[in-house]
């Protein structure tokens, strides 16, 4: 049997010896061997010195209070455990032990110096924490102070929210009565000071689980979710964000160390987002809540509820959300703005319901939760169905028009119902504008697909044109127009299988173009005419003609920076059509010849489709502003901007910097900076469009003025993601290209790699 005197002496040899964990491992097996107080005293406070080397401070201030209930006057104890507190930042019980050290040994210099510094290190720390406090207590005097200047309110309100976006600040405000004196702010009812109450609290939850929670108990979810249905944009972003910072928390990015029973507190808040989820749902339906409202909970619900990874098994709570919420969702989706009963809305609304939708569907994981799904969709529309009450079927058809943009093979389910094409086809013919704006949308939606938009051309163009030539209202002629437009693009980029008569598609073109000009008509309308051209620019003679249209161009990019989001992929897809930067198979001479002898249709290339008309139209684009107008888009803190949107922009990107002249002008638009964020989130292949697209810039630009700052270190990342023997060989040689400009020209970044390696 082994000796536990003998094992502490082997301990204290490894000790000095440097090798600590075997010395742990020594004095912990000792401990096993033996109830002697005294013995387990010096093993404690031996053990407590290898935790201290090894910087484990926190069982190195357990061990020596262990060696300390032994032996009260334990120096070495008292000592070691003063240096582990210290380092955990609990100056004033360190400075407690070495001070009764120092009363013991009054003559030894090191418990003398390191009671004169923890004395200092003392007093800075109050200095800095009343200094803290009385500033917090100040910004909320003026805050709360009806006599004091708007100029100084502002000036207190940045600092607030500043603070506590810090820890130590917002930690402060948080002691100092913080949470009341910020609901006594937002009790104000003044926009300016519920804006700087939201975005503080915002700051004080950020990376803190704690604080987070008691933020949401003690201001309350209802009253959270109250303020964000105010009608005031900003005011429902600042409280989306709050919630954001609250589910991110509440998913693990914590900063704080928790143990204990504050670990068991803080760390169980699954109920917490069940309620939140649940209450978001109910604000989709309140009559009371705002447009900007509603946007920003759907947004929050398309961001919190369906996995980010389908690897992740768990797909619970998007189960969850479609049992409480489908028809609530649902309902949303299917309104429309020219109903007198409808919910508040903005031009994103419907949309937004429409994503949340499909990403909900995406989300579920077997054909029973799929079906279900689906069964819910076709008895909530065929519900709503109702010969005395019109206002139902509107909504009925408008919900269908939602599946369509969103979960489609839902949406075409509902479409293949009994009575459902009929009712679309009685609402065209319907002599109430209403009726035929909401049946030709429908149309529209209904005929993405090559099978359902032929069944359309065979049953309903007749419909179409006839509503197109016959109704005196815009609204309708242009949402016509648009249905006829996306029937006429059927045949996609085949030249061979037009829809339409020679120059038919090239004078719906110039009609959608006049409309996207005419200021007098407004946005949501002319967002119309975007749509027709969207499809119509597949023609290339159509898009060779919009590019020569300036006026057009600008009323595009112009509508593209509007509070309108809907319109991004439309915007996207036309970019995207005139840069040629769609996917092309590639044709094989001898399927081809095949094709021929077989008497099978071979698609057509048109004669503007070549490489000459395609740099021209992309130098036509750059000198219009495109690389401006992308960079708006981006910047839409808005659901609607889908992963889909940033690969098609990715895309244009990479056929805008094909020309090598090119490139000057992408950066000095600000192509470097918005190609950043295209390259690292979005679709797989739209990173790789993007990152390419920033290795040709890489190649040739200046880096301090392509990417300056610190944004340089930003673009390598994406440059060295093209370094894969899965990708074709220019990308691997132009990402070479550009890291080797990046290294060459930048001194900042050879110092930061070379710094890296030595480190490695």
């Amino acid at each position: 049997m082994e000796d536990p005197v003998q094992l502490k002496e082997n301990g204290n040899e490894c000790f000095q010896n440097k090798d600590y964990d075997q010395a742990i491992e020594c004095y912990t097996k000792a401990m096993q061997l033996t109830k002697e107080k005294k013995v387990l005293a010096t093993l404690y406070r031996n053990r407590a010195a290898c935790h201290l080397k090894k910087e484990n401070y926190v069982p190195a201030a357990s061990d020596a209070s262990r060696a300390i209930d032994v032996d009260a006057s334990d120096i070495k104890a008292l000592f070691r455990r003063s240096q582990a507190l210290e380092k955990l930042g609990k100056l004033d019980q360190a400075f407690k032990d070495v001070q009764r050290c120092a009363t013991m040994e009054p003559q030894n210099k090191t418990f003398q110096e390191t009671l004169r510094r923890l004395n200092n290190d003392i007093q800075e720390k109050l200095k800095i924490q009343f200094s803290t406090d009385s500033r917090v207590e100040r910004m909320f005097e003026v805050l709360l102070d009806e006599n004091v200047d708007k100029e100084r309110k502002e000036r207190a309100a940045n600092n607030l929210i500043v603070l506590a976006r810090e820890d130590a600040g917002a930690e402060r405000i948080f002691r100092n009565n913080g949470l009341n004196l910020l609901l006594q702010l937002i009790d104000t009812k003044k926009p300016e000071m519920i804006l700087a109450a939201i975005r503080t609290l915002s700051g004080m939850c950020s990376r803190h689980k704690a604080r987070a929670v008691a933020v949401l108990h003690f201001v309350g979810l209802d009253k959270t979710c109250s303020i964000m249905a105010l009608d005031n944009e900003e005011i429902a972003l600042a409280t989306s964000s709050l919630f954001q910072t609250i589910f991110d928390n509440f998913g693990g990015d914590d900063s704080k160390e928790h143990r204990g029973k504050e670990e068991a507190l803080v760390l169980d808040t699954s109920k917490d987002v069940k309620m939140i989820i649940a209450r978001l749902l109910e604000m989709l339906i309140h009559k009371n809540v705002s447009g900007h409202g509603r946007d920003q909970a759907l947004n929050l619900l398309i961001r919190n509820v369906p996995r980010k990874d389908l690897a992740i098994k768990d797909n619970s709570r998007s189960v969850n959300t479609i049992d409480m919420g489908l028809k609530k969702i649902l309902k949303v989706a299917g309104q429309f703005l020219e109903l007198p009963n409808c919910l508040p809305l903005t031009e994103n609304t419907c949309l937004t319901a429409s994503i949340l939708l499909n990403n909900l569907y995406c989300d579920l994981s077997c054909d029973a939760e799929r079906d279900s799904f689906r069964k819910t969709c076709e008895e909530y529309v065929t519900s709503k169905f109702d010969p005395q009450n019109m206002e139902k079927n509107l909504h009925a058809i408008q919900c269908v028009s939602a599946l369509l943009q969103g979960p489609f093979d839902v949406g075409n389910s509902v479409l293949a119902l009994q009575g459902v094409m009929e009712m679309m086809i009685a609402l065209c013919a319907s002599e109430r504008e209403i009726d035929q704006m909401v049946a030709v949308e429908a149309i529209i939606h209904a005929a993405s697909k090559a099978s359902r938009a032929n069944f359309i051309i065979a049953n309903g163009i007749t419909l179409l044109k006839d509503i197109y030539k016959k109704s005196a209202n815009e609204k309708i002629k242009i949402r016509a127009l648009v249905g006829l437009c996306k029937l006429g693009s059927a045949g996609g980029t085949d030249y061979g299988l037009r829809q339409f008569s020679e120059g038919s598609t090239e004078k719906l073109a110039k009609q959608c173009r006049k409309w996207l000009c005419n200021q007098s008509i407004d946005i949501r309308t002319r967002k119309w005419a975007v749509e027709g051209m969207a499809y119509l620019t597949l023609d290339a003679d159509v898009k060779d003609d919009f590019v020569q249209d300036e006026p057009a161009m600008q009323a595009m990019f112009d509508l593209s920076k509007s509070a309108d989001k809907t319109i991004l992929y439309a915007v996207a897809s036309i970019l995207v059509n005139c840069t040629n930067s769609y996917d092309v198979k590639e044709k094989m001479p001898e399927l081809v010849e095949l094709a021929k002898l077989s008497k099978q249709h071979v698609p057509e290339d048109h004669p503007k489709d070549k490489k000459d008309f395609v740099m021209q139209r992309v130098k036509r684009l750059i000198k219009a502003g495109v690389v401006s107008a992308l960079a708006v888009m981006l910047k839409a803190d808005s659901a609607i901007l889908t992963d889909q949107t940033k690969e098609l922009m990715a895309r244009v990107f990479l056929a805008l910097a094909e020309d090598v002249r090119d490139r000057g002008k992408i950066v000095a638009q600000g192509g470097g900076k918005t190609l950043l964020p295209l390259a690292l989130h979005g679709t797989s292949v739209g990173k790789i469009k993007a990152s390419h697209a920033l290795a040709k810039i890489a190649a040739i630009a200046d880096p301090e003025i392509a990417f300056p700052g610190e944004r340089i270190y930003e673009v390598v990342r994406p440059l060295v993601s093209l370094l894969n023997t899965e990708l074709d060989g220019l990308q691997n040689y132009e990402s070479l290209m550009g890291l080797t400009n990046l290294s060459g020209k930048s001194e900042k970044l050879r110092q930061k790699n070379n710094q890296g390696e030595s480190n490695a």
